[in-house]
């Protein structure tokens, strides 16, 4: 299998690579829709090894040119690092699930939010490290998108890094001194599973459409922000809005539980893959937020520490100057009135891309960390 780097050079080229995205069982990795592909813009094209000489052969023929960057399976046999420097399976997540409450028992509560179209269960973490009264809230959720793995794995991370470091570090220490977290691993049980089982480039939920072809919603376009202006109405489609927002148990049972805390949870925070971005809203309307300015301030702030300890770059703002992206829960939240709601996009830059290895999940989940840390002491600062 391979990636492909392209960057089309005339609407004629950017035409055929809409075509070849959309046949040859090839995945579009990047934009997430050929709808969104232009000149000039590079797009990431997963083929398989099957398809590989057809989709070669049509490229050369039009003058296409494109980088190759070999791609490997999402898990690395050589890995035996620790737990959470590795990929886990929904059931693995699960037992993690249960054994970190049943551990932790006066730090750490399992919530249950919802279920999912298969009925999966959909839990969120409370932490809470101190009973002092009138506490404000954060909510993290990941895995909206079936195949960004190094998503869940950073809630793993997160989880972890706080029972671990709380005390220790001053940080994370100053933050669950002050907030609760809400930690929801996987928000997209059914795709996650199928990302193990059946297709690991899958992206939406698994729910049926009234086209019997056509499986699944596009979550992140399901929340009630400009819903389906610019995502597809079309159930075959990778942003498929679904048919009303909310439609969705899964964006149902989250913005259900959002509803019911919002007046504790001050700051949201979606992790996705891969880019590299730090964003706030709106993405769904080039209109700015009302606190954008502070927004876009604790953003940068967070990309230069990133930068600085990690050597890595980030780009950061408000996401429709990124993507134009409606439907996002990200916007939802802050029209609901959580005024500090961001999305992580984390590493890479489409080296590895949805395949990113597991030797690379402790310098991506680092980076999240540095960003969700440096975010929440400046909400702390600002809701004082």
């Amino acid at each position: 299998d391979q990636v492909l780097i392209i960057t089309p050079e005339t609407q004629e080229q950017v035409d055929i690579l809409k075509n070849v995205s959309t046949q040859y069982e090839t995945a579009l990795w990047q934009p997430v829709s050929p709808f969104y592909m232009t000149e000039q813009t590079e797009v990431h094209l997963f083929v398989p090894g099957k398809s590989y000489e057809t989709v070669q052969s049509l490229l050369q023929k039009h003058d296409i040119t494109y980088i190759e960057m070999q791609t490997m399976n999402g898990t690395d046999p050589r890995s035996t690092a620790t737990f959470y420097e590795r990929y886990h399976s929904l059931e693995d997540i699960y037992d993690w699930l249960n054994r970190t409450s049943h551990d932790n028992p006066t730090k750490v509560k399992a919530i249950l939010v919802g279920s999912s179209y298969e009925k999966r269960p959909l839990y969120a973490l409370k932490l809470s490290f101190s009973d002092r009264p009138n506490r404000k809230a954060m909510w993290i959720d990941c895995g909206i998108h079936a195949r960004e793995w190094i998503s869940p794995a950073f809630c793993l991370w997160f989880v972890h890094y706080s029972l671990s470091f709380y005390n220790y570090n001053k940080e994370i220490t100053e933050i669950l001194n002050d907030m609760d977290v809400y930690v929801l691993p996987v928000l997209n049980p059914d795709g996650y599973k199928y990302t193990w089982t059946k297709n690991r480039m899958w992206r939406k939920n698994r729910a049926p459409s009234q086209n019997p072809k056509c499986i699944g919603v596009d979550l992140n376009r399901n929340f009630d922000a400009n819903w389906c202006q610019g995502a597809s109405p079309f159930p075959c489609s990778e942003i498929y809005c679904g048919a009303f927002p909310e439609s969705e148990p899964e964006s149902r049972a989250v913005a259900d539980f959002l509803r019911q805390h919002k007046d504790s949870i001050q700051m949201y925070i979606s992790i996705h893959s891969y880019s590299q971005m730090l964003l706030f809203p709106y993405s769904c309307t080039l209109e700015e937020a009302g606190n954008h300015n502070d927004l876009f301030e604790m953003v940068q702030e967070a990309a230069q520490k990133i930068k600085r300890f990690y050597r890595s770059t980030y780009k950061y703002g408000a996401g429709a100057k990124t993507i134009l992206a409606p439907g996002g829960s990200d916007d939802w939240a802050y029209n609901l009135g959580i005024k500090y709601s961001f999305t992580f996009e984390l590493q890479d830059r489409g080296e590895y891309g949805f395949l990113l290895p597991p030797s690379r999940i402790a310098h991506a989940c680092n980076e999240a960390l540095t960003a969700v840390k440096t975010v929440a002491l400046k909400v702390l600062e600002k809701t004082q």
